[in-house]
Protein backbone atom coordinates (compact mmCIF):
# COMPACT_ATOMS: atom_id res chain seq x y z
CA UNK A 1 0.00 0.00 0.00
CA UNK A 2 2.59 2.44 0.86
CA UNK A 3 4.80 1.99 -2.34
CA UNK A 4 1.49 2.21 -4.38
CA UNK A 5 1.19 5.36 -2.50
CA UNK A 6 4.81 6.31 -3.20
CA UNK A 7 4.67 5.69 -7.02
CA UNK A 8 1.55 8.23 -7.25
CA UNK A 9 3.78 10.57 -5.18
CA UNK A 10 7.10 10.08 -7.68
CA UNK A 11 4.72 10.15 -10.75
CA UNK A 12 2.71 13.38 -9.37
CA UNK A 13 6.18 15.03 -8.74
CA UNK A 14 7.36 14.17 -12.04
CA UNK A 15 4.18 15.73 -14.06
CA UNK A 16 4.66 18.90 -12.17
CA UNK A 17 8.34 19.31 -13.29
CA UNK A 18 7.46 19.00 -16.49
CA UNK A 19 4.94 21.43 -16.45
CA UNK A 20 7.58 23.48 -14.41
CA UNK A 21 10.35 23.27 -17.12
CA UNK A 22 7.87 23.72 -20.04
CA UNK A 23 6.32 26.98 -18.20
CA UNK A 24 2.98 27.75 -17.79
CA UNK A 25 0.93 28.57 -21.20
CA UNK A 26 -0.92 31.71 -21.34
CA UNK A 27 -4.34 31.40 -20.45
CA UNK A 28 -7.05 31.26 -23.45
CA UNK A 29 -8.27 35.17 -23.93
CA UNK A 30 -11.97 35.99 -24.43
CA UNK A 31 -13.48 36.22 -27.99
CA UNK A 32 -12.28 39.62 -29.16
CA UNK A 33 -15.32 41.82 -30.06
CA UNK A 34 -15.98 43.41 -33.44
CA UNK A 35 -14.41 47.08 -33.99
CA UNK A 36 -15.48 49.38 -36.90
CA UNK A 37 -12.32 51.97 -37.45
CA UNK A 38 -14.76 54.48 -38.81
CA UNK A 39 -17.03 55.13 -35.86
CA UNK A 40 -14.77 57.48 -33.77
CA UNK A 41 -10.73 58.47 -33.61
CA UNK A 42 -10.60 56.07 -30.35
CA UNK A 43 -12.24 53.58 -32.82
CA UNK A 44 -9.58 53.86 -35.25
CA UNK A 45 -6.73 53.86 -32.59
CA UNK A 46 -7.95 50.54 -30.99
CA UNK A 47 -7.99 49.15 -34.48
CA UNK A 48 -5.25 49.97 -35.64
CA UNK A 49 -3.40 48.67 -31.71
CA UNK A 50 -4.83 45.50 -32.15
CA UNK A 51 -3.71 45.34 -35.70
CA UNK A 52 0.26 46.06 -34.98
CA UNK A 53 -0.50 43.53 -31.57
CA UNK A 54 -1.06 40.79 -34.05
CA UNK A 55 1.18 41.53 -36.22
CA UNK A 56 4.04 40.63 -34.02
CA UNK A 57 2.10 37.81 -32.84
CA UNK A 58 1.21 38.49 -28.89
CA UNK A 59 -1.38 38.23 -26.93
CA UNK A 60 -2.70 40.84 -24.82
CA UNK A 61 -0.81 39.25 -22.08
CA UNK A 62 2.24 39.57 -23.87
CA UNK A 63 1.98 42.99 -24.49
CA UNK A 64 0.64 43.98 -20.81
CA UNK A 65 3.86 42.28 -19.87
CA UNK A 66 6.06 44.67 -22.24
CA UNK A 67 4.27 47.90 -21.99
CA UNK A 68 3.11 47.59 -18.83
CA UNK A 69 -0.29 48.31 -18.24
CA UNK A 70 -2.79 45.75 -17.24
CA UNK A 71 -4.73 43.32 -19.73
CA UNK A 72 -7.84 44.88 -18.78
CA UNK A 73 -6.82 48.28 -19.92
CA UNK A 74 -5.41 47.41 -23.43
CA UNK A 75 -9.02 45.71 -23.57
CA UNK A 76 -10.51 48.85 -23.20
CA UNK A 77 -8.60 50.96 -25.32
CA UNK A 78 -8.61 47.99 -28.03
CA UNK A 79 -12.59 48.21 -27.76
CA UNK A 80 -12.31 52.02 -28.00
CA UNK A 81 -14.49 51.76 -24.78
CA UNK A 82 -11.52 53.98 -22.94
CA UNK A 83 -8.53 56.66 -24.49
CA UNK A 84 -5.22 56.36 -24.63
CA UNK A 85 -2.75 58.12 -22.40
CA UNK A 86 0.29 59.97 -24.24
CA UNK A 87 2.33 57.28 -22.01
CA UNK A 88 0.22 54.57 -23.40
CA UNK A 89 0.92 55.11 -27.09
CA UNK A 90 4.37 55.20 -26.68
CA UNK A 91 5.05 52.53 -24.65
CA UNK A 92 2.86 50.44 -27.18
CA UNK A 93 4.75 52.12 -30.08
CA UNK A 94 8.28 50.73 -28.81
CA UNK A 95 7.21 48.03 -27.69
CA UNK A 96 5.35 47.16 -31.38
CA UNK A 97 7.85 48.74 -33.11
CA UNK A 98 5.25 50.13 -35.02
CA UNK A 99 7.53 53.11 -36.21
CA UNK A 100 5.80 55.77 -34.82
CA UNK A 101 1.96 54.56 -36.14
CA UNK A 102 -0.06 54.68 -32.78
CA UNK A 103 2.13 58.01 -31.59
CA UNK A 104 0.43 59.94 -35.11
CA UNK A 105 -2.94 58.96 -34.31
CA UNK A 106 -2.49 59.71 -30.17
CA UNK A 107 -3.30 63.29 -31.28
CA UNK A 108 -6.75 62.63 -32.42
CA UNK A 109 -8.36 60.68 -29.60
CA UNK A 110 -6.22 63.13 -27.10
CA UNK A 111 -9.19 65.64 -27.41
CA UNK A 112 -7.43 68.79 -27.99
CA UNK A 113 -10.82 70.82 -28.14
CA UNK A 114 -11.96 69.60 -24.89
CA UNK A 115 -11.33 71.82 -21.50
CA UNK A 116 -8.92 69.52 -19.60
CA UNK A 117 -11.49 69.54 -16.57
CA UNK A 118 -13.66 67.91 -19.45
CA UNK A 119 -11.37 65.09 -20.53
CA UNK A 120 -11.83 62.92 -17.41
CA UNK A 121 -15.50 62.89 -17.88
CA UNK A 122 -15.41 61.89 -21.27
CA UNK A 123 -13.11 58.85 -20.54
CA UNK A 124 -16.11 57.94 -18.05
CA UNK A 125 -18.50 58.52 -20.35
CA UNK A 126 -17.00 56.51 -22.91
CA UNK A 127 -16.76 53.45 -20.83
CA UNK A 128 -20.08 53.64 -18.66
CA UNK A 129 -22.68 50.84 -18.29
CA UNK A 130 -25.20 53.09 -17.30
CA UNK A 131 -25.34 57.08 -17.34
CA UNK A 132 -28.20 59.29 -14.92
CA UNK A 133 -28.38 62.70 -16.03
CA UNK A 134 -30.23 65.69 -14.83
CA UNK A 135 -30.58 68.98 -17.31
CA UNK A 136 -32.49 72.10 -16.14
CA UNK A 137 -31.57 74.74 -18.85
CA UNK A 138 -30.24 72.38 -21.77
CA UNK A 139 -30.62 68.91 -23.80
CA UNK A 140 -27.93 66.95 -22.49
CA UNK A 141 -25.09 66.66 -25.01
CA UNK A 142 -25.50 63.05 -25.86
CA UNK A 143 -28.81 63.79 -27.25
CA UNK A 144 -28.19 66.98 -28.59
CA UNK A 145 -28.77 67.33 -32.83
CA UNK A 146 -25.91 68.89 -34.63
CA UNK A 147 -28.20 72.04 -35.59
CA UNK A 148 -28.95 72.53 -31.94
CA UNK A 149 -25.21 72.03 -30.39
CA UNK A 150 -24.09 74.65 -33.53
CA UNK A 151 -26.30 77.27 -32.02
CA UNK A 152 -25.51 76.78 -28.82
CA UNK A 153 -21.76 76.94 -29.49
CA UNK A 154 -22.26 79.86 -31.82
CA UNK A 155 -23.41 81.79 -28.20
CA UNK A 156 -20.26 81.47 -26.94
CA UNK A 157 -18.38 85.32 -26.97
CA UNK A 158 -16.00 86.02 -28.95
CA UNK A 159 -15.84 82.54 -30.51
CA UNK A 160 -15.08 81.88 -33.84
CA UNK A 161 -16.03 80.12 -36.70
CA UNK A 162 -13.49 77.12 -36.97
CA UNK A 163 -13.86 76.67 -32.88
CA UNK A 164 -17.06 76.09 -33.13
CA UNK A 165 -16.57 73.37 -36.04
CA UNK A 166 -13.80 71.73 -33.85
CA UNK A 167 -15.79 71.47 -30.72
CA UNK A 168 -19.41 70.30 -32.39
CA UNK A 169 -17.74 67.23 -34.14
CA UNK A 170 -15.83 66.95 -30.63
CA UNK A 171 -19.28 66.65 -29.27
CA UNK A 172 -21.03 64.63 -32.24
CA UNK A 173 -18.47 62.03 -31.25
CA UNK A 174 -19.29 61.90 -27.91
CA UNK A 175 -22.72 60.45 -29.33
CA UNK A 176 -21.05 57.19 -31.05
CA UNK A 177 -21.63 55.36 -27.65
CA UNK A 178 -25.23 55.51 -28.52
CA UNK A 179 -24.60 53.63 -31.26
CA UNK A 180 -22.73 50.69 -30.27
CA UNK A 181 -24.52 47.10 -30.24
CA UNK A 182 -24.90 47.35 -26.58
CA UNK A 183 -24.70 51.24 -25.76
CA UNK A 184 -25.20 52.31 -22.01
CA UNK A 185 -28.24 52.82 -20.35
CA UNK A 186 -29.23 56.19 -20.14
CA UNK A 187 -31.72 58.34 -18.19
CA UNK A 188 -32.40 61.47 -18.89
CA UNK A 189 -34.46 64.15 -17.13
CA UNK A 190 -34.76 67.60 -18.47
CA UNK A 191 -36.50 70.46 -16.68
CA UNK A 192 -39.40 71.62 -18.93
CA UNK A 193 -38.14 74.56 -19.53
CA UNK A 194 -35.84 72.93 -21.97
CA UNK A 195 -38.27 72.27 -24.48
CA UNK A 196 -39.63 75.91 -23.94
CA UNK A 197 -36.01 77.65 -24.23
CA UNK A 198 -35.36 78.74 -27.50
CA UNK A 199 -31.54 77.97 -29.15
CA UNK A 200 -31.48 78.57 -32.54
CA UNK A 201 -34.60 79.04 -34.78
CA UNK A 202 -38.16 77.61 -34.25
CA UNK A 203 -36.85 74.72 -36.93
CA UNK A 204 -33.57 74.27 -35.00
CA UNK A 205 -36.07 73.44 -31.96
CA UNK A 206 -38.56 71.89 -33.92
CA UNK A 207 -35.74 69.20 -35.01
CA UNK A 208 -34.22 69.06 -31.44
CA UNK A 209 -37.79 68.06 -29.63
CA UNK A 210 -38.35 65.88 -33.03
CA UNK A 211 -35.28 63.87 -32.39
CA UNK A 212 -35.80 63.49 -28.63
CA UNK A 213 -39.13 61.81 -29.27
CA UNK A 214 -37.00 59.32 -32.08
CA UNK A 215 -34.60 58.57 -28.74
CA UNK A 216 -36.92 58.12 -26.28
CA UNK A 217 -38.64 54.85 -28.16
CA UNK A 218 -35.17 53.28 -27.48
CA UNK A 219 -35.45 50.54 -24.73
CA UNK A 220 -32.22 51.78 -23.52
CA UNK A 221 -33.03 55.87 -23.76
CA UNK A 222 -35.42 56.67 -20.87
CA UNK A 223 -36.66 60.36 -21.15
CA UNK A 224 -38.65 62.26 -18.33
CA UNK A 225 -39.67 65.49 -18.04
CA UNK A 226 -39.88 67.59 -14.44
CA UNK A 227 -43.13 69.85 -15.14
CA UNK A 228 -43.56 73.30 -14.57
CA UNK A 229 -46.13 72.46 -11.98
CA UNK A 230 -43.90 70.20 -10.07
CA UNK A 231 -42.92 73.45 -7.96
CA UNK A 232 -39.30 71.22 -7.15
CA UNK A 233 -36.02 73.16 -6.47
CA UNK A 234 -33.99 70.55 -5.84
CA UNK A 235 -32.60 70.32 -9.33
CA UNK A 236 -32.44 74.36 -9.30
CA UNK A 237 -28.18 74.46 -8.24
CA UNK A 238 -27.42 72.97 -11.77
CA UNK A 239 -27.19 70.01 -13.86
CA UNK A 240 -24.97 66.87 -13.34
CA UNK A 241 -24.55 63.02 -14.48
CA UNK A 242 -23.83 60.28 -12.33
CA UNK A 243 -22.04 57.45 -14.71
CA UNK A 244 -21.59 53.43 -13.91
CA UNK A 245 -19.59 50.89 -14.80
CA UNK A 246 -19.14 47.35 -13.27
CA UNK A 247 -15.73 47.37 -10.96
CA UNK A 248 -15.20 50.89 -11.41
CA UNK A 249 -16.57 53.11 -8.94
CA UNK A 250 -19.85 55.43 -9.55
CA UNK A 251 -18.81 58.78 -10.96
CA UNK A 252 -20.00 61.80 -10.63
CA UNK A 253 -19.68 65.40 -12.98
CA UNK A 254 -21.09 68.83 -11.41
CA UNK A 255 -21.61 71.30 -14.25
CA UNK A 256 -20.43 74.64 -13.43
CA UNK A 257 -19.92 78.15 -15.65
CA UNK A 258 -16.33 76.59 -16.08
CA UNK A 259 -14.12 74.17 -14.38
CA UNK A 260 -16.98 71.48 -14.47
CA UNK A 261 -16.48 68.98 -11.25
CA UNK A 262 -15.65 65.27 -11.93
CA UNK A 263 -15.14 63.14 -9.10
CA UNK A 264 -15.92 59.47 -8.06
CA UNK A 265 -15.86 60.66 -3.90
CA UNK A 266 -18.44 58.49 -2.04
CA UNK A 267 -20.30 61.21 -0.42
CA UNK A 268 -20.52 63.45 -3.33
CA UNK A 269 -21.60 60.69 -5.63
CA UNK A 270 -24.51 59.44 -3.00
CA UNK A 271 -25.64 62.80 -2.54
CA UNK A 272 -26.12 63.42 -5.99
CA UNK A 273 -27.76 60.20 -6.32
CA UNK A 274 -30.34 61.36 -3.66
CA UNK A 275 -30.93 64.30 -5.48
CA UNK A 276 -31.84 62.84 -9.05
CA UNK A 277 -34.07 60.08 -7.24
CA UNK A 278 -36.07 63.31 -5.90
CA UNK A 279 -36.08 65.25 -9.04
CA UNK A 280 -36.97 61.88 -10.93
CA UNK A 281 -39.37 61.00 -8.04
CA UNK A 282 -41.67 64.46 -9.37
CA UNK A 283 -41.10 64.31 -12.81
CA UNK A 284 -43.87 62.79 -15.51
CA UNK A 285 -43.25 59.28 -17.02
CA UNK A 286 -41.73 58.31 -19.57
CA UNK A 287 -44.83 58.31 -21.80
CA UNK A 288 -46.23 61.45 -20.26
CA UNK A 289 -43.02 62.75 -21.00
CA UNK A 290 -42.93 62.22 -24.51
CA UNK A 291 -46.86 63.00 -25.42
CA UNK A 292 -45.53 66.87 -23.77
CA UNK A 293 -42.18 66.62 -25.83
CA UNK A 294 -44.83 65.75 -29.18
CA UNK A 295 -47.34 68.66 -28.20
CA UNK A 296 -44.15 71.17 -28.17
CA UNK A 297 -42.67 70.52 -31.30
CA UNK A 298 -46.11 71.64 -32.79
CA UNK A 299 -45.84 74.69 -30.97
CA UNK A 300 -42.29 75.20 -32.35
CA UNK A 301 -43.70 74.37 -36.00
CA UNK A 302 -46.74 76.76 -35.81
Amino acid sequence: MLDRLQRVINASTETLGETLRKGHPEPPMPKESELNPSESPTALFGFELRRHRKDRGWSQIRLARAIPYSVGTISMIETARRSPSEDFARRCDEALQAEGALMRLWPMVSRPTAPPWFRPWLDVETTAESLRTWEPLLVPGLLQTKSYAQAMLSGEPGVSPEEVEEHLSARMERQAILGRPKPPMLWVVIDEGVLHRRIGSPAVMAEQLTYLLEAGRSPRIIIQVLPFRAYSTTGLLGGFAIAQAQGTPDTAYVEAASNAQVTDWTETVRTLAFRYEGIRSEALSQRDSLELIKETVQRWTS
